[in-house]
């Protein structure tokens, strides 16, 4: 929704047989290990960087530092994407690349509640380090909690896709 309460509208996918399920979409949420977050910048300069993150089925979340622009931005303007690329491989013979990618449209808010802050740290911390203790999880989480922001994005609008080679080679029997 915008401030004006009419339902925003997002842009069709122009190559319909190469766009992925949701459920394609939200598995490569899942696997990824980053992506880029874009936000309205300074001057109106697109910003994006290139961040960690952890996708619970619902919100994807990213921690960063106190201070910066990418919060500056989210401040300004909640409204952000986030790109996460799963496969990208380079066909040189074909002159092209065999990819795939999802792209979520949202919000961004600043977790201000200390216990949904430590939550989403909690399942950021799980994503990455699996095999670790929860002791141990705890203490480094404490030992960098004073500068740490942990950011959550809405999903308004989830997109993924394709190279038509990997559609094409997932209607051949056997591949």
């Amino acid at each position: 929704m915008d401030g004006s309460g009419d339902k925003i509208m997002f842009r069709e996918m122009r190559r319909k047989k190469q766009s992925l399920a949701l459920e394609e979409s939200a598995a490569v949420l899942m696997r990824g290990t980053s992506g880029v977050l874009a936000v309205l910048g300074d001057d109106g300069y697109p910003y994006a960087v290139p961040i960690s993150y952890v996708y619970d089925g619902t919100h994807i979340y990213f921690h960063c530092a106190k201070a910066g622009h990418k919060l500056d931005a989210i401040r300004r303007d909640a409204r952000a994407s986030f790109c996460v690329i799963d496969k990208d491989e380079v066909v040189p013979e074909e002159y092209t690349s065999y990819f795939r990618s999802v792209i979520a449209f949202g919000t961004v808010r600043i977790i201000e509640d200390e216990g949904e802050k430590r939550d989403a740290m909690e399942k950021l911390a799980l994503k990455y380090a699996p095999d670790d203790t929860a002791e141990h999880r705890r203490v480094a989480i404490d030992q960098e909690w004073g500068p740490l922001c942990m950011l959550e994005m809405t999903i308004e609008h989830l997109t993924g896709k394709e190279a038509i080679e990997l559609v094409q080679a997932k209607d051949v029997p056997g591949k």
